[in-house]
């Protein structure tokens, strides 16, 4: 039987990094659509709905639900994409999911975005009275009252109001038992993640005291408050909310060149640098983002044991430039000649002698080149 996942809409190469991003309550993937095809040019973006919004079933969460079985539904959808890490970025309840995800799943994300929301809504009993309203009288009351709460006087995205309309009320009532269990103030501090809060200074739902509490907790993170702006920022605020990502997902591509002169050297950096043209800059920022920004910061792995694995795998694949660079990374990645010599002895086990013996003679290239310094 095919398991039954959120409905969802992807933009980007899917070579790209990987980028969920997360709904407010009684909105469609809709909320980004000002946002998501800027993000797509450099990301792989995954936008969703919720439960018995937009596209997704109303049957995938019941009474009683949580932000975690939210945060469940989400790792779903990315495992059914293939996605392993990913980005993510979340506005209201769609941010809780995300601060769930962080406390619970940190392994799953490489960096974090809360958008007006909160570590807690103040409290059960007003979800609760909310959910009983809709169950009872269904969602009309808050199609009424959507403008006043979600943005500033004489500002509307009618194609919002209507997601708020044409929602399940059922599974809208069951995605407020999840915000009136929500509370993670307790474990914040817990939170490893690159986190960026970004706040709406008119957010009547959520202030930016609300998100002044998770950045006062969360080690390391920033604080954006936007000017103008109310709950849903990135339909109202499209521009500054992508100014805001793009400096925030850009920071990997900054921390992957430190991670790069680290493991090639300098000179190695400033000679592709200086080699570089408009023609291949943006495989040299993929680069930079990915390979080094993502992959070799994972800090599953020690760089010892990438520079082994990175050996095998330009061995098996007869790179002997690439080779002999690695060799020089491996040696500052704290490997012995020896190592390096135990590792290729390897590799002619699995993937032959004669890639072995060029290897073994890119090496000792390399490593007669240490000596003669």
């Amino acid at each position: 039987m095919t398991e039954k996942l959120l409905n969802h809409r992807a933009e980007g190469p899917a070579s790209a990094p990987p980028l969920l991003l997360g709904p407010s309550l009684g909105t469609s993937y809709a909320l980004w659509d000002k946002v998501a095809p800027e993000l797509s040019i450099t990301h792989r973006v995954v936008r969703w709905d919720l439960p018995g919004h937009g596209g997704s079933a109303a049957d995938l969460i019941g009474p009683g639900a949580t932000v975690g079985d939210l945060a469940d539904l989400a790792l779903a959808l990315a495992d059914s994409l293939g996605i392993e890490r990913f980005g993510y970025a979340g506005v209201s309840l769609g941010g809780a999911v995300g601060l769930h995800l962080a406390v619970h799943h940190p392994e799953r994300l490489s960096s974090l975005v809360v958008i007006c929301s909160s570590a807690h809504f103040n409290g059960a009993k007003p979800w609760q009275e909310r959910a009983e309203l809709v169950r009872r009288e269904g969602l009309g009351s808050l199609v009424a009252s959507a403008d006043a709460r979600w943005f500033t006087p004489g500002f509307t995205v009618p194609a919002l109001v209507r997601d708020q309309a044409q929602a399940d009320p059922e599974a809208y009532a069951a995605c407020c038992d999840a915000l009136a269990s929500f509370d993670l103030r307790e474990r914040l501090p817990e939170i490893s993640v690159r986190t960026l809060l970004i706040a709406g200074r008119e957010d009547k739902a959520t202030p930016p005291p609300h998100l002044r509490e998770i950045a006062d907790a969360v080690p390391g993170s920033t604080l954006v408050e936007l000017p103008h702006a109310a709950h849903l920022a990135p339909a109202q605020c499209p521009e500054a909310v992508l100014t805001a990502l793009r400096a925030h997902l850009g920071a990997a591509a900054k921390r992957g060149m430190e991670v790069r002169r680290e493991v090639l050297g300098d000179a190695h950096v400033d000679r592709a640098q200086a080699r570089q043209t408009p023609f291949t800059a943006r495989f040299q920022d993929f680069i930079s983002r990915y390979a080094w920004g993502e992959i070799w910061t994972d800090p599953t792995l020690s760089r010892r044991e990438r520079s082994m694995i990175t050996l095998t795998a330009l061995v098996a694949h007869g790179h002997y430039d690439e080779l002999a660079m690695h060799v020089r990374a491996a040696r500052r990645n704290g490997l012995t000649p020896e190592e390096i010599g135990a590792v290729l002895l390897q590799t002619a086990v699995y993937c032959g002698v004669p890639a072995a013996n060029s290897a073994f003679a890119a090496a000792q290239r390399v490593l007669a080149e240490e000596d003669d310094l």
